[in-house]
């Protein structure tokens, strides 16, 4: 028998067992994960819904979510793909990027961004106020296009 060829077959066994293993192990996380789904988590479905938790049958492996207030659906616990985490919010301290306001919201402290109520720019909600249409003349006579 060839060397060559056992060793071969030898590797490409080995790459399966790595690749089956590696497959088992994400698929024991999964399971975990799902066993352990509580009311009041936030969680997204393999399809996409997003919801909070407010039920889990044991029994039956069903997830009750409400994705809106008052609309409750039931999901197979297999369905559930992932942990939703809430969304950091800052603290209201002292940032480096934060900036100081006086009393009607306007930006104090720096020249570039201050501005004051007689800087507000009045724009027309419609195209009346302008004066040259085309076509007309303007006073030098020429053309205004």
């Amino acid at each position: 028998m060839d060397f060559s060829l056992i060793l071969i077959l030898a590797l490409a066994a080995g790459a399966m067992f790595l690749m089956t293993s590696r497959s088992r192990k994400a698929q024991k996380e999964a399971a975990a994960f799902r066993t352990n789904l509580a009311p009041g988590q936030e969680v997204m479905t393999g399809s996409g819904l997003f919801g909070t938790i407010v039920a889990v049958d044991e029994e039956k492996d069903i997830i009750t979510i409400e994705s809106t207030p008052g609309n409750q659906s039931r999901w197979l616990r297999a369905a559930i793909a992932k942990l939703v985490e809430p969304p950091v919010e800052e603290e209201d301290g002292d940032d480096e990027g934060a900036q100081d306001t006086d009393e009607n919201g306007l930006v104090v402290g720096d020249s570039d961004r201050t501005s004051s109520v007689d800087d507000v720019l009045e724009v027309p909600d419609d195209l009346s106020g302008l004066t040259d249409k085309p076509g007309d003349k303007r006073d030098d006579g020429t053309d205004s296009k």
